[in-house]
Parts: C-alpha cells; sequence; structure tokens
C-alpha cells in the first residue's frame, strides 16, 4: 500500500464528505478509494469513517487522524515543490478559477498566450460567480476582486478594475446625455446586483467629493455581459468593468459619458491557499499576470 497516496485519498473523501467523489476527483475507481481507506482502518486497527446513506463523516479518531494527515500531506507537497523548482521548464496541471465575466473576456486569451509559452503546462480554469474554497475544490489559484476576507491565504496584486458609466448612441440621442451625476436619477439605469452599491452609484469628481446617487431602471442581473447587450440595445445605462465594456467602446456599439467622474476601483489579486514555498508553476504564471495586467491591460482584453 502506497501510504501517502492513502492518505491524500483519506483527505480528499473526508473533505468532499463522499467515496464517489473523491473518486471522481482524482480519477481512480471508487471500489479502490475505498478499498485504500479500509486498509488505513485496518492497519491502525479503528474506525476512521462513519458511512450512511448520506455520505460519509469522520469519527472522533478520525479527526485527529485527518488533521495529522493534513500535515503531514502538506509537507509532501512542499517537497515536491522543492524539486519542481528546480526544474527549468514548467509543466504539470494548473487549475484556476475566476468569475464567468472575468474569465471569459480576460483570462481565457491571457491563458492561451501563457500556454504557448509553456507548452508543457496543462491549465484547467473553472468559472464561477461565487466564492471557491481553494483547499476544498483542489483549486491551485483563484483570481479575486475587491477587498480580500481570508487573511489565511496568500495573495499577489495584479493590478485595479476600473469602471466606466456608457450608454448607446440612439438611447444618449433620444433621452439626452447625463453631464451632471445628480442627471442619473432621470435615465434609465441598467442595475448589476453584486457590486458598485447596487442601486447607489458612486462617482468621484476631479475635486475629491463623491458623489451618490440613487439609480432606478428596467433590468437588474448579475451577468455583466446581460447588461452590456442591453446597453448595446438602448435600454439605458449601465455600470460596467472597462474591460466588460472596452470593445464595444472602441467599436462604436456604446459610449463612455460624465468621463470628468470616476467609479469606485476594484482591486485584483491572485489568490493561492498557502502563503508559503510556491510551486513554480504558479509563481511563474502570476508573475506572467502581473507583466500582461500592468498599466491599461484592460484595452488589451476581449
Amino acid at each position: 500500500m502506497d501510504r501517502i497516496q492513502s492518505i491524500k485519498v483519506f483527505i480528499r473523501v473526508v473533505d468532499l464528505g463522499s467515496f464517489s467523489k473523491a473518486a471522481a476527483e482524482m480519477g481512480i475507481g471508487q471500489s479502490a478509494v475505498t478499498k485504500q481507506v479500509a486498509q488505513l482502518e485496518a492497519k491502525l486497527g479503528s474506525r476512521l469513517l462513519h458511512r450512511s446513506t448520506h455520505g460519509v463523516s469522520p469519527t472522533e479518531i478520525g479527526r485527529l487522524y485527518y488533521e495529522k494527515c493534513k500535515l503531514i500531506a502538506h509537507h509532501v507537497d512542499e517537497a515536491e515543490s522543492v524539486a519542481a523548482l528546480m526544474q527549468s521548464q514548467l509543466q504539470g496541471s494548473l487549475r484556476i478559477s475566476s468569475s464567468v465575466a472575468f474569465g471569459r473576456r480576460v483570462l481565457v486569451p491571457l491563458m492561451v498566450k501563457f500556454m504557448k509559452e509553456h507548452p508543457k503546462v496543462q491549465l484547467d480554469i473553472t468559472f464561477e460567480d461565487r466564492y471557491v474554497d481553494l483547499v476544498a475544490q483542489g483549486v491551485d489559484l483563484a483570481i479575486r476582486m475587491g477587498r480580500l476576507a481570508d487573511s489565511s491565504l496568500g495573495s499577489r496584486y495584479l493590478g485595479v478594475n476600473p469602471w466606466v458609466v456608457v450608454g448607446s448612441q440612439a438611447y444618449l440621442e433620444q433621452r439626452g446625455e447625463p453631464l451632471l451625476p445628480e442627471e442619473l436619477s432621470a435615465h434609465d439605469a441598467l442595475i448589476y446586483s453584486t457590486v458598485q452599491g447596487d442601486a447607489r452609484w458612486l462617482l468621484t469628481g476631479q475635486d475629491g467629493y463623491v458623489h451618490s446617487i440613487t439609480v432606478k431602471g428596467p433590468l437588474r442581473s448579475n451577468n455583466l455581459s446581460a447588461l452590456l447587450s442591453a446597453v448595446r440595445s438602448g435600454m439605458g445605462l449601465a455600470a460596467l468593468p472597462w474591460y466588460v465594456a472596452h470593445e464595444s467602446i472602441k467599436t462604436g456599439a456604446v459610449r463612455p459619458v460624465l468621463t470628468n467622474w470616476t467609479l469606485p476601483s476594484q482591486e485584483i489579486h491572485a489568490v493561492y491557499s498557502s502563503p508559503r514555498l510556491l510551486p513554480a508553476k504558479i509563481q511563474t504564471f502570476i508573475d506572467w499576470l502581473q507583466t500582461e495586467m500592468k498599466d491599461q491591460w484592460w484595452t488589451r482584453s476581449n
């Protein structure tokens, strides 16, 4: 029995609460997972897991064993990372998590470019507009915007995500272009329901004064692409990230308004599970992203 492999299998079973999910994630048969855990129990002479129709959970002994196993697996991973860091050519899989809009519009083009430069690295990217538990889901790196809540994670600053208020030419010709933030209240707003204060937009003038404007309109959505489509069709004004609106601005489908005022920007960070000793593939990818996201990176997206 490969003790280290069995320990890693046991950890994933506990993390996921399921033999079948652990087997699927690790790419091995469920019977192999069950057998390895059973062999651990036999060697220890103790039951490590409660089995039921609802899944599995650790016994009291299993919980203590699990915590020790996590430390062992972590040190094994660090040891393997040392070897990887000494290699001159990067290789192996890299699992990345990102929001849907940022992933599709920004990360995918960048990843294609990165893979051409590092052909032995296999990238696996997941798009989800929700918080992702890096350890539980086996994610190597997540791209997150805004304030970081979990200080136990390692992180690297990548850049900022600026926002802009945009409208179509047809809408602005029909309704008039707002020249002051206060005029937004009389317009149809297409509201992103996740950030930028929801139905309250904050615009900062060149004098530093912040205008807090309550907006309303015919559409609310947590999907940025849906809002951009609505703006392009002339339904109203929207506050969007520059990386979402840039291509439509470039082609003239929409244009910025209130350009003497700015919306709050978000910081962008690369986040990883452990702040200690990053594997070479993660370190190199983060360094590469920092270079790609310098200056006005959003004008190079899409």
